[in-house]
C-alpha cells in the first residue's frame, strides 16, 4: 500500500510540515512496545553511512541545503542504492538494517520506529521480506509518512524450499527447456504490461501500480513467497521505476530530476542484464547449488536452475535427509562448487563441499554490505558482477 502526501503542495510548503510528526512518532513507538518488537540490539547509528558508500558520495558534495532535502528511510541495502540513485542530492537516504546484519529477521527498535515516523518517506522491498513493514504502513494511516513498496505490482513467485527434490524426476535438459519457456513467457507478459519502461508517463505508472495490488502476506514471514526480486537485473529495473513513480507523484516538483536520475541508473542495469544474458547463455551446465534459496528470479530470468540447501530464510537448517539429497545430487551431477553467502555461517556449505570434494565460493544475495564491501566502495552493480563471474566459472567447470 502506498500512501502519499497531497501532491498539490509545493516542495517548500511540504517541507514546512515534515516536522509535525511527534504525535505519530509516539503512536508508532507505543505500538512497537506493545508488540514486543524492541529487542533488536544492533546499533542504528552504524546503519546510516557505511551501507551505501558509493551512491552517497555524490550527495556529500551536494549544493542543496540540508533543510531542503527529503528525509528518506529505507529497509536494507538494495533499497538504498535504488532510492539514492533516483534522488541524488535531493534527499538524505538512510538504511535501517545495520551493516553486517542479516535483514530477514531484523526488527526495528522503538527508536527506529520513532525515526521512521519522523521521516518523509519509507522505502521497503515488500513481498514479505520485511516482516515489520506492514505494522508501520498500518500505523502511518492518516499521517504524513509516505510508504513505498518497491515490489508492488510485480509478478512475485512462490519460493520453493527444496527445489533439488525435483531434480531426480526430470532430466537437466528438460528442466532447462522448461525454465527457458517459462522465462520467455514471463518476459513477454511483463513486456506487454509495461512496454519499454521509458515511454510511460509518471501518472500512468503510478496509476498502474495502484491497480496491481498483489495479495501477499506481509506478516512476520515470507508466507511461501520469494521476496528476492532485486537479484534479477530486469526486476531491479522495475523496482527502480516503481520507487521513481511514487516519489514523483508525491513530490512533483522533483519529478524531472527523479526521472533523469532513474534513466541514468537504469542504463547501467540494462547493461548488467545484457552481460548476464551473454555470460550465462552457453554455459556447460545450468544448475547451481546455493546455501539460501535467494536466486529464483535470477535463475528464471537466465534459464538456470537453483538447487538450494536451505529455504527462503538463510537461517533455516536443512535436515539430515535434505543434506543427503543435496550430496547425492552433487555427486551424480559432478558439481564442483557449493555457493555460500556473506552474512550467515558457511558451515553447511563447507560440510557438503568436503563430503563431495568440491570447493566453495560466494554467491552474494546482496542483502547488506559487509565492512569489507563498504571499505572497497562496492555497491549493488559491482557485487552483481562478482556474482556473474562466480556463476560463469562454476557453470563451465
Amino acid at each position: 500500500m502506498i500512501k502519499f502526501k497531497s501532491i498539490a503542495k509545493s516542495n517548500s510548503a511540504a517541507q514546512s510540515t515534515f516536522r509535525i510528526r511527534q504525535l505519530a512518532a509516539l503512536s508508532l513507538t507505543a505500538m512497537l512496545v506493545i508488540s514486543g518488537c524492541g529487542n533488536n540490539t544492533a546499533s542504528k547509528a552504524a546503519s546510516t553511512s557505511s551501507q551505501g558508500a558509493s551512491p552517497s558520495a555524490a550527495a556529500e558534495a551536494s549544493s542543496v541545503p540540508a533543510a531542503d532535502k527529503l528525509n528518506i528511510k529505507v529497509s536494507f541495502y538494495p533499497m538504498y542504492e535504488f532510492t539514492k540513485s533516483i534522488t541524488g542530492d535531493l534527499a538524505n537516504v538512510e538504511v535501517l538494517v545495520p551493516p553486517g546484519v542479516e535483514p530477514h529477521d531484523w526488527e526495528p527498535t522503538a527508536k527506529d520506529m520513532a525515526d521512521i515516523s519522523d521521516a518523509d518517506v519509507l522505502v521497503y522491498n515488500g513481498a514479505g521480506m520485511e516482516g515489520w513493514a506492514q505494522q508501520i504502513v498500518d500505523g502511518a494511516a492518516g499521517s504524513d509518512l509516505i510508504t513505498i513498496e518497491a515490489s508492488k505490482g510485480l509478478q512475485i513467485i512462490e519460493g520453493t524450499e527444496h527445489e533439488h527434490e525435483h531434480e531426480h524426476e526430470h532430466s537437466h535438459e528438460e528442466e532447462a527447456a522448461a525454465e527457458a519457456d517459462h522465462d520467455h513467457e514471463h518476459q513477454h507478459e511483463e513486456s506487454a504490461a509495461e512496454g519499454s519502461g521509458h515511454d510511460h508517463s509518471h501518472n500512468d505508472t503510478a496509476a498502474g501500480e495502484a491497480d496491481h495490488d498483489h495479495d501477499h502476506d506481509h506478516d512476520h514471514d515470507h508466507g511461501g513467497l520469494d521476496p528476492h526480486v532485486w537479484l534479477d537485473p530486469v526486476m531491479a529495473i522495475k523496482e527502480v521505476r516503481i520507487i521513481e513513480a511514487a516519489l514523483s507523484a508525491a513530490f512533483p516538483g522533483n519529478a524531472a530530476a527523479f526521472h533523469a536520475n532513474s534513466d541514468a541508473y537504469i542504463t547501467k542495469l540494462e547493461k548488467l542484464d545484457q552481460d548476464f544474458r551473454a555470460g550465462l547463455q552457453n554455459t556447460k551446465r545450468k544448475d547451481f547449488i546455493t546455501q539460501h534459496a535467494a536466486f529464483g528470479y535470477l535463475a528464471q530470468q537466465y534459464g538456470l536452475t537453483q538447487v538450494p540447501i536451505a529455504g527462503l530464510s538463510p537461517e533455516q537448517e536443512p535436515s539430515a535427509a535434505q543434506m543427503a539429497k543435496i550430496v547425492e545430487f552433487a555427486k551424480a551431477n559432478k558439481v564442483t562448487t557449493i555457493f555460500f553467502e556473506t552474512l550467515v555461517s558457511s558451515s553447511v556449505a563447507d560440510t557438503i563441499a568436503q563430503e563431495i570434494g568440491a570447493k566453495t565460493a560466494v554467491l552474494n544475495p546482496i542483502e547488506g554490505l559487509t565492512e569489507e564491501d563498504a571499505a572497497q566502495n562496492l555497491d549493488y552493480l559491482s557485487l552483481m558482477r562478482q556474482n556473474l563471474e562466480a556463476l560463469i566459472q562454476a557453470l563451465n567447470e
